[in-house]
């Protein structure tokens, strides 16, 4: 049964940082792409970032470039975004989602998702 359970979302103020983790159980983490999503209240979700199955690739959203990294520890079956030099509008709900093989960039097509870990950038 595949399960994603995100965590380490909190409030932050404008310029810090914050890694959240997407642990992964179910399927063999190294086969499948993991991508991270973020939903602001009152707008349509939204792709952050994306690493491919065997990390060969990393996508990332315009607005998070330079800032956001994501990596994947397949020892501990974790999928990490770390995001640096927050801004009021990465306030958002934020989930992890899979899905076999490649990611499509920063696009949709996910098989499955985790149920979000809030993150609101405040001063």
């Amino acid at each position: 049964q595949v399960q994603l359970v995100e965590s380490g979302g909190g409030l932050v103020q404008p310029g810090g940082s914050l890694r959240l983790s997407c642990a992964a159980s179910g399927f063999t983490l190294d086969d499948y792409a993991i991508g991270w999503f973020r939903q602001a209240p009152g707008k349509e979700r939204e792709g952050v970032s994306c690493i491919s199955s065997k990390s060969t690739s990393t996508y990332y959203a315009d607005s998070v470039k330079g800032r956001f990294t994501i990596r994947r520890d397949n020892a501990k079956n974790v999928v990490y975004l770390q995001m640096n030099s927050l801004k009021p509008e990465d306030t958002a709900v934020y989930y992890c989602a899979t899905r076999y093989g490649k990611c499509l960039g920063v696009a949709d097509g996910m098989d499955y998702w985790g149920k979000g870990t809030l993150v609101t950038v405040s001063s």
